[in-house]
């Protein structure tokens, strides 16, 4: 039997609901009625303009501006990031910025600089780190928390920022590169893409008290932190915001054949010390994409093994980067079944679903006579193109082709229901079975997908291809991770054909398996990461972290590919001395740590074992954070600080209609969404309404 609401319960709920979104109104939306206000058109593209009480006047948001440093030297990037966060108006405001770094940044540092002072930010676990924050902004003195919602996604709040006032806050970490066919690559991104946010919205206590989150979307049953993931998002016509300049010393160590990036216009010089200078042609860009950089070596200079040590505290750190030997193509045709599944959300309009079809269109042609094959669409529902995989014959390649040149982009992303069929177990199958899965990864609830291809799986590979100019790497990399197969980045049309190919190389040439490293006799201590070594495909090299109790003369590794057993022994003697390296080690542990929860292990056990390691290491992680105080007050008692939060740009080539719809009448809706749907909540109650509420949610 269905319980109903008592009707006198609901409408004093949706009252203090009422409540709670008048200081909602001045929380988001300007602050008190005597602030500085300003009209639409006294102000420039780009500037956020938050509504005040008094009609038809704003007040102007907070801004970051961003510079980004990086240095380096042979496998190892140091990178430091300069927001400066500036108050234009005449109150005093707590900026809250969402932001991103690469998803194996191991951030260990943070400075808050208010003028000549510099405070430095200490680590502390996350709860506490809160806390500290919270009483410094009520004392009204200058603050800065830097916390972790995801590997890739972070959030910088800064209290107490004055009237036409600034305050930069520096964050550095240290970052590993990749190295792949025989060229080295970095990726530096610069937006928060907005992500589809799946399940029932939660109403929590504190929404009653005032509700005080920043992001577009609420909480939800499948997304706890929905509404610290999801930053407002600047339509198009209203400009570019959060400039970023970008500086990289670049010492390869090795002469280089080229240097480029395929994402950003940019100036390549030779400093005459042995490194190269890069920076933007333009001087400052728009945060509205990732940003790439790949060199190549010269001929011959390409590394088939690096090692990279570094002593801490009595232990030796060391990075091992190791090239398998080059496999020909098998003679005998790999008998395969291969399962594309193309994204068509809402996200993927613009520039990426012609992409996604372009790189479909590609992998279609090149499919051959002996392979079985099935596409799969999914937005909103999962729609599959045959009931069941079938031959790649010539006519099937034809329809299929006609199909996809048929797609367009709309709707929300559901991929859990098309992971689900992809991943399906088929008695049909007897050769190798391949799911190449093209979409951005703009989703919110990346673990409990996780934990499906984990428990999915079986005897499947599964082949992530990130496509757009943001996407989400964290999920890309992982879910490739857990599927046993390869991630592929597609940033362009113009790429298409290019990292298709090396794809099918991929598919078609034999992996790498049963991968093991075997240290000398008494070595018992060694600690190695990734502790379950990944299975290797054309072009890839192993890449290790290990706690070493010593440094050994040398370390043998083997494995086995296309029935025949590989064997090599690396001397550990020699190696390149580089700080950074203990830091990278505690990165990877964590992340396996984390990897470990997805697979079942005690929750408890892993939060406490990420904090031990966050904590000897200075890291940033899920469980821990950075916060820097200043301790002289700078706020008067008798006036209150606005909390605002930072604005991002749209990533280019999406279309923001395709993802919010028609653009908002202001640059804030969350008031008016989260408002929206509590009473929508509250009226299905009334009614006992059992079936799915839908909430505003990105595409």
């Amino acid at each position: 039997m269905r319980t109903i609401f008592p009707i006198f319960a609901v409408l004093t709920l949706i009252a203090q609901i009422a409540s709670a979104q008048s200081e909602l109104q001045t929380t988001f939306e300007g602050g008190p009625s005597t602030a500085e206000t300003v009209r639409p058109g006294d102000v420039g593209s780009g500037s956020l303009l938050l509504r005040t009480p008094q009609a038809g006047s704003y007040m102007p948001a907070p801004t970051v501006a961003t510079e980004v440093r990086m240095r380096i030297s042979g496998m190892i990037a140091r990178v430091r990031v300069s927001q400066r966060f500036e108050n234009p108006g005449n109150t005093w405001t707590e900026g809250i910025y969402v932001f991103p770094l690469p998803e194996t940044a191991a951030v260990d540092r943070m400075r808050m600089r208010i003028g000549e002072r510099v405070v430095e930010g200490r680590i502390k676990e996350r709860e506490e780190a809160k806390r500290v924050y919270d009483e410094a902004k009520q004392s009204g003195q200058r603050a800065a928390l830097v916390e972790q919602e995801r590997p890739n996604i972070f959030t910088s709040s800064v209290a107490n920022i004055g009237p036409n006032d600034a305050i930069s806050i520096e964050i550095e970490y240290q970052q590993s590169l990749r190295y792949l066919n025989g060229e080295f690559s970095l990726r530096f991104p610069m937006v928060v893409a907005p992500r589809y946010i799946p399940g029932q919205p939660v109403l929590h206590q504190e929404l009653l008290s005032g509700f005080r989150s920043t992001g577009w979307s609420a909480d939800t049953n499948q997304v706890a932190d929905a509404s610290r993931i999801t930053p407002p998002v600047l339509h198009p016509s209203q400009g570019a915001t959060n400039p970023v300049t970008l500086m990289v010393d670049l010492d390869a160590g090795i002469p280089l054949a080229r240097v480029e990036s395929p994402s950003h216009a940019i100036t390549v010089e030779d400093s005459g010390a042995g490194s190269t200078n890069i920076r933007f042609v333009n001087g400052s860009q728009p945060a509205d994409r990732d940003f790439v950089l790949a060199w190549k070596p010269q001929i011959g200079n390409a590394p088939r093994a690096a090692l990279f040590t570094e002593a801490v505290g009595g232990e030796t750190y060391a990075m091992l980067m190791v090239m398998p030997p080059e496999t020909p193509p098998s003679r005998a045709l790999l008998r395969r079944e291969v399962i594309f599944v193309i994204d068509t959300s809402g996200s993927m309009g613009g520039a990426s679903i012609r992409q996604a079809k372009r790189a479909l269109k590609f992998a279609i042609e090149r499919l051959r006579d002996g392979d079985r094959f099935n596409l799969i669409e999914f937005n909103s529902k999962t729609r599959l193109f045959y009931p069941a995989p079938r031959p790649a014959s010539r006519l099937s390649r034809e329809q299929a082709l006609r199909w996809v040149a048929a797609l367009d982009a709309g709707g929300g992303t559901e991929m859990r229901s098309a992971l689900e069929a992809a991943l399906k177990h088929d008695p049909e199958t007897r050769g190798v079975r391949q799911v190449v899965f093209l979409t951005d990864g703009a989703v919110g609830n990346e673990d409990a997908l996780f934990k499906l291809i984990h428990k999915r799986l079986g005897a499947a590979r599964l082949f992530t291809v990130g496509i757009g100019s943001a996407p989400n790497a964290h999920f890309m990399r992982r879910a490739a991770s857990f599927g046993r197969g390869a991630f592929t980045y597609i940033g362009s049309v113009s790429d298409v054909g290019e990292k298709m190919e090396t794809l099918f190389q991929k598919l078609e040439s034999p992996v790498m398996q049963d991968i093991e490293i075997r240290w000398p006799e008494a070595s018992g201590s060694v600690e190695v990461f990734p502790a379950r070594l990944p299975d290797l495909y054309a072009g890839e090299p192993l890449v290790v972290t290990a706690r070493l109790p010593r440094l050994y003369r040398e370390v043998q590794i083997q494995g086995t590919r296309a029935r025949e057993t590989w064997r090599v022994r690396i001397p550990l003697e020699g190696g390149n001395e580089q700080s950074g390296v203990g830091v990278l080690f505690a990165r990877n542990k964590i992340a396996s740590l984390m990897q470990g929860a997805t697979r079942g292990a005690d929750p408890a056990v892993i939060r406490q074992a990420v904090i031990d390691v966050a904590l000897e290491h200075h890291l940033v992680s899920r469980y821990t954070s950075l916060v820097a105080v200043d301790v002289t007050p700078a706020r008067p008692d008798n006036m209150d600080a606005v909390t605002h939060a930072v604005t991002v740009n749209l990533p280019a080539g999406w279309e923001y209609e395709k993802v919010f719809g028609p653009a908002p009448g202001t640059a804030t809706p969350a008031s008016i969404r989260l408002l929206a749907g509590t009473c929508l909540i509250m009226l299905g109650l009334l009614m006992g309404a059992g079936g799915r509420l839908r909430w505003p949610r990105c595409a």
